[in-house]
């Protein structure tokens, strides 16, 4: 591919290869759609060709930060030598001492446009920015720049300018912390934007635009998801969670008929004498599914218990009834904890305090399952759809598969997502190829993979 340091066509064909390689999906049509919009655009215009992009080729909003961030790669607002301007003709940035360039970047956090934020975060990265990263190298980083202007301790000098005298704690106090939280948020994005120009004009736009991306959140593995990922995951759950009991009452619905309609069918006979050629039935009954969900909650799914506890909570609003079960080394009902309304950080909370889903701490699936049948084997029943959530690991325990088998012969339907990857299935202490003999597993790594199995249920 061609270095993106050459014309304009070398940039574009760049910049779509660097998002496909994030995990941005962009088609051949879309990436000509992108190029004939710079036709009718004034290419001068930075923000209009970050737009004109954004329209063509961004089709969800999990997918713009990772955009904005390549596209300052490979559009940079200015080269390294522009960055010694006087920042907003008040301060010299190369010679103020760090009292001026703090009592600077305070009016900057209050009231500023993009720009002058931008030519500031610039100036302060090439005097603060630049650090040794090893025996006889140098790097730019941004942690160096916001230790050196330490901007969030800024705060209080602040609201005493702004409120001057004021009663503290009201309305205009709140007003002032919410502005001031905004632009350092704008400040730390402008330093670690021009941090990554920087980079970029020494080592090459490729190199950086590898690690300067975070893949999109419907591609990030559930084993590695942050605790700020899950209040975003929320909003991705709800309308899978939707889409699933949606799928399964079709499946449910699927080759099936209502029962007789007598009446229409002796009508009809009398047609031909009294016999009944055909026969009439009447419509199925609308029916909601029952679902029970049995998911691992160890230490070593972590991450993924979260995001299956999510699921759960999404799942309660949409099943004519649904139990949930969570184990270890032995296994709770925790349907109780996700009652209709109630707040779903609180839930996983009182969950970890409260459940009984730990004998000795190490994961036991056959033990489990043996507890299962014995408690709870009353919950499955021919109308109910069983979900499994786990990794299969159980620190090589008997799987006590018989159990398992027995328990799917009394359900309509079941079905095993695995967070791991497929290739380490059936490592180490992995049983998920004999679990997969009794129940369909699918490889559920992430939203976008949860996404395709709803729709294999078609």
């Amino acid at each position: 591919m061609p270095e993106p340091r050459g014309s304009l066509v070398d940039r574009h064909v760049g910049f779509v290869h660097a998002l496909r390689a994030a995990g941005v999906p962009v088609s051949v049509a879309e990436g000509l759609d992108a190029a004939n919009a710079m036709r009718v655009i004034e290419l001068a215009d930075r923000e209009s060709l970050r737009a004109a992009y954004a329209a063509t080729l961004v089709k969800k909003p999990a997918y713009r930060p990772g955009f904005d961030v390549l596209f300052d790669l490979w559009f940079p607002a200015s080269t390294t030598g522009l960055s010694a301007v006087r920042a907003g003709g008040r301060v010299d940035p190369g010679t103020a001492d760090l009292k001026e360039l703090r009592e600077h970047l305070a009016g900057l956090l209050t009231s500023s446009t993009d720009q002058e934020m931008r030519e500031f975060a610039q100036a302060m990265v090439e005097r603060f920015g630049r650090q040794e990263a090893g025996p006889g190298r140098q790097n730019w980083f941004s942690y160096s720049v916001m230790r050196a202007l330490s901007p969030e301790t800024l705060m209080a000098s602040i609201l005493r300018n702004v409120l001057q005298g004021r009663e503290r704690g009201g309305l205009a106090e709140k007003t002032v912390r919410q502005q001031v939280n905004a632009g350092i948020r704008r400040f730390e994005e402008a330093v670690a934007t021009d941090v990554r120009r920087r980079i970029a004009e020494e080592s090459g736009i490729e190199r950086i635009a590898r690690s300067a991306v975070r893949p999109p959140l419907d591609q990030i593995d559930f084993l590695r998801i942050t605790k700020a990922d899950l209040a975003a995951l929320r909003r991705e759950v709800y309308p899978l969670a939707r889409r699933l009991a949606a799928r399964l009452t079709i499946k449910h619905r699927k080759g099936r008929r209502g029962r007789l309609d007598f009446r229409r069918t002796v009508r009809a006979s009398l047609q031909s004498g009294g016999v009944p050629l055909a026969t009439h039935f009447k419509p199925p009954r609308p029916h909601k599914p029952e679902l029970v969900i049995l998911c691992d909650t160890s230490d070593s799914v972590s991450s993924f218990a979260h995001f299956t506890l999510l699921l759960t909570y999404a799942l309660r609003e949409q099943f004519t009834k649904v139990r949930a079960f969570g184990f270890v080394d032995t296994v709770d009902e925790i349907t109780r904890f996700f009652l209709p309304g109630s707040d779903v950080v609180e839930a996983m909370t009182r969950l970890v305090n409260e459940a009984d889903m730990v004998r000795f701490g190490r994961t036991n699936y056959g033990h489990s399952l043996e507890r299962f049948a014995e408690r709870y084997a009353d919950a499955l029943g021919p109308k109910t759809s069983l979900l499994i959530l786990g990794d299969a690991r159980s620190n090589y325990q008997p799987p006590a598969l018989d159990v398992l088998k027995s328990l799917v012969s009394r359900t309509r339907s079941a079905y095993w997502l695995n967070p791991e990857p497929r290739p380490q299935w059936d490592t180490g202490d992995s049983v998920a190829g004999e679990y997969g003999t009794v129940v369909p597993m699918s490889e559920c790594r992430n939203v976008a993979q949860l996404a395709a199995f709803v729709e294999t249920l078609a």
